[in-house]
């Protein structure tokens, strides 16, 4: 998907912030989202604060979320994978939650209640 095509689809379409970072982090995730086909556009957010840098937003439709976050997820386990940072015996994808169970963590897989907010197993603040 082209960006000339993904402001076509979203010219009419309702459209919510899925991310806000700087301007190119914004920018690659937008073509990380093209090229999944997932419509996507680079927003500035205006601030009212005196000496407040400039914030980006990725503006995605409601229902893109979902794969942009799988997006997201990917991206970042293939940057700790190519580190040499996967723990040894971890899954690289994470298995299907069930709406009822705690999602498992990012950093390390641990699906259990947060403790203070953290991560039970690797201490990850979350909350």
């Amino acid at each position: 998907m082209t960006e000339q095509e993904a402001t076509q689809v979203l010219a009419d379409a309702e459209v919510v912030p899925c991310a806000e970072m700087a301007l190119m982090d914004a920018r690659r995730l937008v073509e990380a989202c093209l090229g999944a086909d997932v419509p996507a556009l680079v927003h500035r957010e205006a601030c009212s604060k005196v000496g407040c840098s400039p914030k980006f937003q990725v503006l995605v439709r409601p229902e893109d979320g979902p794969r942009v976050a799988a997006l997201l997820q990917q991206r970042w386990l293939d940057s700790i994978q190519a580190e040499g940072l996967m723990p040894e015996g971890r899954p690289l994808h994470a298995p299907p939650v069930a709406e009822d169970a705690e999602p498992p963590c990012p950093a390390c897989g641990t699906a259990a209640p947060l403790v203070a907010g953290a991560c039970s197993d690797c201490g990850l603040q979350l909350d």
